[in-house]
């Protein structure tokens, strides 16, 4: 799984520019599943049948990665750029970046003033991002064109993961990287012959702008209850609004809610049941500050009972995103455990 995570992170993949994660998952998936496919929209779903009958379950993890555009090159080669999904434009300045051409990968920074600059700035301005420029080591508009940069040319933060410290890794995309390494290798470990039912693993697009891949998927789908595996942030470092709910190293979180979605309580206490019974750390995550995949599965059909596995993180959203291995690791077992425990189509319902 950690290998698996290393090469998805160094994909570039932000929203509705996927291709290449796809790419890698359904080669991966083809050899674990009875069918694999890729709907319209982008997300790749592997189905995997059980060897007893059970639930239809589908566990989603999106592809995608915030990132950004290509808007305009300017005469001089400097690339004016629009964000995809979330971003924090404290943290844009003087951050190396990667551009996916239909050449290659080209490198660039955003532009930030000199140190030596700043008495004559304001240093409490915060520019907003259409302020900014992605500086491609160029001169001219057409030089950037030579190296093959075109306006609609997807761009992430450049790829480099880091081990460090006593269990952990930095590095760019672990949202939600780390839940498709996570469902990935629960789809590589799950006993069919001991698992009831039939499982879609859907590996999602557009998550960042809108949860857009998981409503498509939840409309064709068929599904007693889901389980979306993504990161959340944690609350343990000393900044005022920090409130030491979630931690590092401390268990997945398991979703009571966030902003788009009220965890199903039978899902939740199933997962806090299974989780005990097999003496996994675990966190309750009450955070309104984000939403996931469960959003939209959901709202699907006539109504999906849905919980939802948070990874923990460190700065997320960010190219320096904060992950201890442990809770990747039982995040991982979590849910395999959960899918094994299932058994009646019933279990979840609301009443």
């Amino acid at each position: 799984m950690r290998e698996v995570l290393k090469d998805l992170t160094e994909l570039s993949g932000p929203c509705g520019f996927e291709h290449d994660v796809a790419r890698y998952i359904y080669n991966k998936v083809q050899e674990l599943a009875d069918e694999t496919k890729v709907d319209g929209a982008g997300n790749v779903t592997a189905v995997l049948k059980g060897a007893h009958d059970g639930p239809d379950v589908i566990v989603s993890a999106h592809m995608d990665e915030i990132g950004f555009i290509v808007k305009k090159i300017e005469d001089n080669g400097l690339i004016r750029f629009e964000k995809l999904g979330g971003h924090d434009d404290r943290i844009l300045l003087a951050q190396k970046v990667q551009i996916r051409t239909e050449e290659g990968l080209r490198y660039g920074v955003i532009g930030t003033i000199s140190a030596h600059m700043m008495k004559f700035d304001d240093p409490q301005k915060v520019r907003k991002h259409a302020e900014l420029y992605i500086d491609a080591g160029v001169d001219s508009r057409q030089e950037a064109e030579e190296l093959g940069i075109q306006i609609g040319d997807p761009v992430t933060y450049a790829a480099g993961e880091l081990t460090f410290g006593k269990n952990r890794i930095m590095g760019k995309s672990f949202d939600d990287r780390a839940g498709c390494a996570v469902l990935l290798q629960t789809l590589a470990e799950l006993d069919r012959s001991e698992f009831h039912g039939t499982l879609y693993a859907v590996f999602s697009v557009q998550e960042e702008v809108g949860l857009r891949g998981a409503k498509v998927a939840g409309q064709h789908l068929p599904a007693d209850l889901a389980i979306a595996v993504d990161t959340t942030a944690v609350s343990d470092t000393p900044e005022a609004m920090m409130d030491n709910t979630l931690g590092l190293g401390k268990g997945p979180g398991i979703k009571v809610m966030d902003f788009s979605l009220i965890a199903s309580v039978p899902v939740r206490k199933k997962l806090i049941k299974t989780a005990e019974k097999h003496n996994l750390p675990y966190q309750l995550e009450v955070f309104p500050g984000i939403g996931t995949d469960g959003g939209a599965l959901h709202q699907s059909n006539s109504g999906v009972p849905t919980g939802v596995i948070s990874i923990p993180t460190r700065y997320a959203h960010s190219p320096v995103e904060v992950m201890d291995l442990s809770d990747l690791e039982n995040s991982k077992e979590l849910l395999k455990l959960f899918l094994l425990e299932l058994r009646e189509r019933s279990e979840f319902k609301f009443i």
